[in-house]
């Protein structure tokens, strides 16, 4: 079987830690060194590893880190029960809901960023979720 880690780069590990456990109710798992964090609580583990804005994220990368709003084809879904109750409770946080909540067949969806410019979604299903519209 094959895991998976997700690792979300923030220019303050202790910023980062308030945010994702007060507004996805993650737990601090081992601190990996003082730059490192993992964070439990999810289907599979978060690593919060603080990174200076401005650093390179790889030896020929031509970006560098910018913790302003960014878009990437990557991000994190995160499905809860309640969604109303979880948008509050990220932005109570410091997340931003950028727009409104979308209702599709699957069920809702609120687009949000955290406070260091990363986008996420926070999702309900209803039914049979994604099941709904899925063929075969």
């Amino acid at each position: 079987m094959i895991h998976t880690r997700i690792c979300i780069d923030v220019d303050d590990l202790s910023k980062g830690i308030e945010f994702y456990t007060r507004a996805f109710e993650f737990t601090v798992g081992r601190r990996l060194d003082r730059n490192w964090v993992e964070l439990l609580g999810g289907s599979c583990p978060i690593d919060l590893l603080a990174k200076q804005s401005g650093s390179r994220p790889a030896r020929a990368a031509t970006q560098v880190r910018d913790y302003r709003r960014h878009w990437t084809p990557v991000h994190i879904d995160v499905i809860v029960t309640d969604l109303r109750a979880a948008v509050q409770r990220a932005q109570a946080a410091g997340a931003t809901l950028e727009g409104d909540i979308q209702v599709q067949a699957w069920g809702s969806m609120a687009n949000m960023a955290d406070p260091f410019g990363h986008g996420f979604c926070l999702l309900e299903f209803r039914g049979r979720g994604y099941d709904e519209i899925a063929a075969g």
